[in-house]
């Protein structure tokens, strides 16, 4: 008994010696202010001695209390507060009009704009000082976050010299909420909007969120789905609106709903929503007015029309200008913006889905009043694990375009799968859209650069929900995080945020970081390899895009099946989109056109994208087209193996309670990945009719089993 209690006692000493953090739930996010390591403690102290910040106002408040809270949790004690500087190393935050002392020293701060702000050292009264400067309360606590992550990514505080600007004006996410607490393509839970009891209680979640959103200059949320209910614009809802206003509003967000384009008729009273008729028309006045009075900063609205069954203007024979304009109209003289999704298709099924969105809008360029902006998905299918950039970015330069990203992931593997979202986002940023020559990419267009926009934005469909972690699984939390830093600057690089944000998250420590980031950075292109290898796509489950599901055919509508998309038979896979099939490649500029219409220029991650190609075609790996297919499958899974075993191998440096989720998932995710390589190869081998690649494995079960499978309560359906 004793050698065993011994062993054991040794064994537990050993692991005592191990550094790891402390238990954690993933609550805090990446704001967690751990402590950070006691040499660079020593060396940040000097630097944080004094803290001269305001609390004139909500957001002054916010910002100090943020401040004070990050700088006690990150160096063990918090900074004496003070009106005046008496020692060196004091931290002074605030804007000219705010703060004395940022007044004396005449800081350039032209071109900030409301948002911007300054870090500099600077020397006052022959004091060293570090000085956060803005033009207006919010750029300080931008300012103040920004000073905060660079303690928590172990950066040097001498010498700083830091200019920061928002690219983007409009940083926005978009909850697909329901009223009920249902979240569509929501994998973390309820939503965190408790209907039910606001006004009346506000739930401290609230505040937390506002303070996660400003850490990465998000300044806009909207609050409902876009297959949105009327009630929401209601006056009770209305009020509850109000009440989550006001928590956010300190933090810089502004309120968004989603508009029902019917609600004249299902709470006005209206025979019709026609966005000509005069009656129509004056309901949407009165009701901005309505909610202008209720919640004066109201941001505006987001529309989802003549899309899914939707409500819109084409119902009636009009455009969607007609009804963008009649919703503009409304919003201008309170200053809101319309967000008009171009995510639509009509009820006549055209040849190719890909191209319904710049045949719709394209003609209509030009057409929309200055308040509205055009919101485009990254790619024209919908958020698939890889698509080419949308047609539409580049071909519109009179109308702002927006970005839409899907943070949740509706299409790559729910919550359980580690996929970091980075690389896609960054990838169609950098996309060049040969508009205007080269360098004309999708992130010029964006930002405004490109056509000269007045307006622009980035919207992220959110992963956020009850769940303690908020977002289903903690590296989820990183897809947020990346989506925040790339709305503020589009031109940043996902792995240096990856860092950041593993840094932040886990660990100063190289050993945590290191593999963290290499597992973050591989981790979408082996979703890719496993689920929809060479530009394949849309091949998830009927109606939950749960598991594989490339043999869905039937239903109401063929571009909601499977096989629509990868149009597989005995002669080869892909969907021709060059000028002998739907011709969808025109819609791009000339020079990318030639490029994605030839077969032997276009880049083999589209190639079945843009093209049907026969299964003994040699890619350039040598290898026939079956067998990439098979490979890439296969490689997939592997690198999801490998995930497993780099994230055991950070056993007792990562706390417990996260560990064990991580790895619980890594297990979930390798087990998926596998069913999607066996079901894909058994599926499309009936096709091929070629045998397996020598040394691959076959699949563990029958075609016949895996077409049987079936969800009916898979998570997050609409």
């Amino acid at each position: 008994m004793g050698r065993l209690f011994g062993l054991f006692f040794l064994g537990w000493a050993s692991m005592a010696c191990v550094p790891a953090a402390l238990a954690e739930d993933g609550y805090d996010l990446w704001l967690g202010y751990r402590t950070v390591e006691a040499d660079r403690v020593q060396a940040y102290r000097p630097h944080v001695t004094q803290l001269v910040a305001g609390t004139a106002t909500p957001t002054q408040a916010a910002t100090r209390a943020e401040l004070m809270r990050g700088l006690e949790g990150l160096l063990g004690t918090a900074p004496a507060t003070t009106d005046s500087i008496t020692q060196d190393g004091a931290v002074i935050v605030g804007t000219a009009a705010s703060s004395p002392l940022i007044a004396r020293l005449a800081l350039d701060t032209r071109g900030l704009g409301p948002d911007g702000y300054l870090i500099r050292s600077a020397t006052v009264d022959g004091q060293a000082v570090t000085v956060i400067a803005a033009n207006q309360d919010i750029g300080a606590l931008y300012g103040a976050f920004h000073f905060l992550r660079l303690l928590q990514t172990g950066q040097p505080l001498e010498h700083l010299d830091i200019r920061e600007t928002p690219r983007v004006k409009l940083r926005v996410l978009n909850h697909w909420d329901n009223l009920d607490g249902h979240v569509e393509r929501g994998y973390a839970g309820a939503s965190i909007w408790d209907w039910h009891k606001l006004p009346d209680y506000l739930d401290p979640r609230y505040t937390d969120y506002a303070r996660a959103n400003a850490s990465l200059g998000i300044n806009g949320t909207v609050l409902n789905n876009v297959n949105s209910n009327a009630l929401s614009l209601t006056p009770m809802y209305l009020e509850k609106t109000a009440a989550l206003a006001g928590v956010l509003r300190p933090y810089g967000i502004r309120v968004y709903l989603s508009a029902r384009f019917s609600a004249p008729i299902e709470i006005g009273g209206l025979k019709t929503a026609d966005p000509l008729d005069p009656a129509v028309q004056r309901w949407w006045r009165e009701k901005a007015d309505e909610i202008y009075k209720t919640i004066p900063d109201f941001g505006g609205f987001l529309v989802k029309a003549n899309s899914e069954g939707q409500p819109g203007p084409q119902d009636y024979g009009r455009s969607h200008a007609d009804g963008a304009n009649m919703l503009a109209d409304a919003l201008a003289p309170h200053g809101g913006t319309v967000m008009w999704r171009a995510f639509v298709y009509s009820h006549e099924q055209p040849d190719d889905r890909a191209k319904q969105a710049y045949s719709e809008f394209v003609p209509l360029d030009g057409k929309f009043r200055d308040n509205v902006m055009v919101q485009v998905k990254n790619g024209a299918i919908d958020f698939q694990p890889r698509e080419p950039f949308h047609p539409l970015f580049g071909a519109m330069p009179k109308t702002p375009l927006m970005m839409e990203f899907q943070i949740t992931k509706e299409y790559l593997g729910f919550a359980t799968h580690l996929v970091y979202l980075g690389p896609l986002f960054e990838e169609t940023l950098k996309a060049d859209t040969r508009q205007h020559g080269k360098s004309s990419t999708v992130a010029k267009v964006i930002d405004g650069s490109l056509h000269g926009y007045a307006i622009t934005g980035m919207a992220g469909v959110a992963n956020i929900g009850a769940d303690r972690n908020w977002s289903g699984s903690h590296f989820d939390q990183a897809n947020w995080y990346v989506y925040g830093r790339l709305a503020w600057n589009p031109n940043l690089s996902s792995q240096a945020i990856a860092e950041e944000w593993a840094r932040m998250t886990f660990s100063n420590d190289a050993a945590v970081v290191a593999p963290i980031v290499a597992m973050m950075m591989g981790s979408r292109e082996a979703a890719v390899d496993y689920m929809t290898p060479l530009g394949l796509h849309h091949l998830m489950g009927r109606g939950h895009h749960y598991g594989p599901g490339p043999w869905i055919s039937g239903g109401p509508r063929a571009d909601w099946t499977s096989v629509y998309y990868h149009r597989a038979s005995a002669d080869g896979i892909g969907f021709d989109r060059t000028a002998s099939g739907s011709n969808a490649v025109a819609q791009y500029a000339p020079a990318v056109a030639r490029e994605f219409g030839d077969l032997h220029r276009v880049s083999e991650e589209f190639l079945l994208w843009f093209h049907h190609v026969p299964w003994d075609y040699q890619t350039r790996s040598g290898r026939p087209l079956w067998d990439e297919l098979v490979h890439r499958y296969t490689r997939g899974v592997d690198y999801v193996r490998g995930m497993r075993k780099t994230w055991d191998g950070l056993e007792g440096r990562i706390d417990p309670e996260r560990h064990a989720q991580v790895a619980d998932f890594l297990a979930i995710q390798e087990k998926e990945a596998k069913w999607w390589r066996d079901a894909s190869i058994a599926y499309f081998q009936t096709f091929s009719k070629h045998p397996l690649p020598e040394g691959y494995a076959p699949p563990a079960q029958s075609l016949e089993y895996y077409e049987s499978l079936e969800f009916p309560y898979a998570p997050g359906n609409g």
